[in-house]
């Protein structure tokens, strides 16, 4: 065997490069039409979700915020003198402003439950014809395990973000918070989807322990672009495409080994 013989492999991605490999492979993955057709379902029913909370609780909840949760609070007291002094009623702004910071992410949180449930096994069958070839499906009660881990951590995702809404009035926890309560919802909603259809029970639970933390940077990552308004179009789709990227090499790594490692 001569020195051209040899054929050198790339060592496979593992920590924060792995990260960087599916964030990239995930945006290339994007561009592909059936991904871009892919990023309508989850948006329309983010905005019809958006749409059908304002008409149902915009009035009830707004009334709610203006006599029973601000009334004879510090912010009432704020709210009067400026209106004695000629200025503006700061209630006419921060109900309206509270409301919203209820409502709106609840929609948002409905659409990522979308694209982990529907989204997500459109994603898988688009990448294993193509980057993830012949890695075998070994998963199952796929269906009965996606609903219940989309549905736990929406509850726990719309409870911690309206009982903790009262903390935003501290400046530093206004920006912390939201990227947060995101971070969770992306990290413990999308990991769970992304192997539930090839990963066995054994696999999973590996995968998830080993790689915790480069799920919650995932998770991070996707919550600080969720800040700007105009990657809402694209990002329950995207977030789906990086977390399958992530979950699917590292399970095709994990194979590749020689004797498999046990979760415990």
């Amino acid at each position: 065997m001569t020195q051209h013989d040899l054929v050198v492999q790339p060592a496979a991605p593992t920590g924060l490069a792995a990260v960087g490999v599916a964030v990239r492979r995930a945006l290339i993955s994007q561009l592909h039409p059936k991904m871009l057709l892919a990023i309508l379902l989850p948006f329309f029913v983010a905005v019809v979700g958006a749409i059908l909370l304002l008409w149902l609780f915009w009035t009830p909840l707004t009334n709610w915020l203006d006599t029973s949760v601000l009334e004879g609070s510090y912010v009432d007291s704020v709210d009067a003198w400026l209106m004695q002094v000629g200025l503006f009623s700061v209630k006419l702004y921060l109900v309206p402003l509270l409301a919203a910071l209820m409502l709106l992410p609840m929609a948002g949180i409905l659409g990522l439950a979308v694209a982990a449930i529907f989204i997500m096994p459109m994603v898988l069958r688009h990448l294993e014809t193509r980057e993830y070839a012949g890695l075998v499906r070994k998963g199952s009660l796929v269906a009965t395990y996606g609903w219940w881990n989309a549905i736990w951590v929406m509850a726990l995702f719309v409870i911690g973000w309206v009982l903790t809404l009262p903390l935003w009035l501290i400046p530093p926890l206004a920006l912390i918070l939201p990227v947060f309560w995101w971070s969770f919802a992306f990290s413990r909603m999308l990991r769970v989807d992304a192997l539930l259809e090839h990963a066995d029970e054994t696999e999973r639970r590996y995968l998830w322990k080993r790689h915790n933390r480069q799920y919650w940077l995932l998770g991070l990552l996707l919550a600080l672009l969720n800040l700007f308004p105009l990657t809402w179009l694209i990002l329950p789709t995207l977030s789906a495409l990086v977390f399958a990227h992530f979950s699917l090499e590292a399970l095709r790594q994990l194979r590749a080994l020689p004797v498999a490692p046990q979760a415990h």
